[in-house]
């Protein structure tokens, strides 16, 4: 259980250092970060407060699907926005093109370390996560269309924003999947890997 603990804490605060990441390479991110950045530009708040505002309105959308949050949905909520202050302001910013891009990819493969790390310590899903699987469950629909309806709507609103949409949003769309589905293994239970290899030949 304390191994399972630490690596819940330790994955979601590596995606709040990916998340600052995105932010000072600035070449696009994330869509869900596309939408805090265009929410904090717009609301002139740091995007950590913004993230945990975020997380705590989608839970809410959850009370209608039935979802029930778990540890590791209530440390998500909390956690990343917390974290991605916390680097923001020890991270300066880069300057250079060469550098940013390196940041940038540097950004994608943390995010997937970081997903696989808190999804494998099998605590439940983040709130954005859980949207997904909820409107699943209710609906039957399959979970690519749901997600991809999901975060094409929230990246369009998070550019409509002021949120800032490049090749890093372009690359993360790329590659995001492919290293989840590498890292994942490494830090699962079979308990956590085979339910998800289950649901993903079920809806793909």
């Amino acid at each position: 259980m304390l191994r399972r603990l630490l690596q819940l804490y330790i994955g979601l605060s590596l995606y709040g250092v990916s998340t600052a990441m995105f932010v000072r390479a600035d070449l696009g991110a994330d869509p869900w970060n596309v939408f805090h950045l265009g929410a904090a530009a717009l609301l002139s708040m740091n995007i950590g407060i913004v993230i945990i505002a975020t997380g705590v309105l989608v839970l809410l959308l959850w009370i209608p699907l039935r979802q029930r949050p778990g540890l590791g949905t209530i440390s998500n909520v909390f956690a990343i926005g917390l974290a991605a202050d916390a680097t923001l302001a020890l991270l300066p910013p880069v300057e250079s093109l060469l550098a940013r891009s390196v940041l940038l990819v540097a950004a994608v493969v943390v995010n997937a370390l970081a997903t696989g790390l808190y999804i494998g310590a099998g605590f439940g899903a983040g709130p954005r996560d859980g949207l997904m699987t909820g409107v699943h469950a209710r609906t039957g629909w399959p979970v690519r269309r749901i997600r991809t309806t999901i975060e094409v709507s929230v990246l369009l609103v998070g550019w409509l924003l002021g949120g800032v949409v490049g090749p890093g949003t372009v690359l993360y769309a790329l590659a995001i999947g492919p290293l989840i589905q590498i890292c994942l293994p490494w830090f699962s239970t079979r308990s956590v890997v085979k339910p998800l290899a289950e649901k993903a030949q079920a809806t793909g």
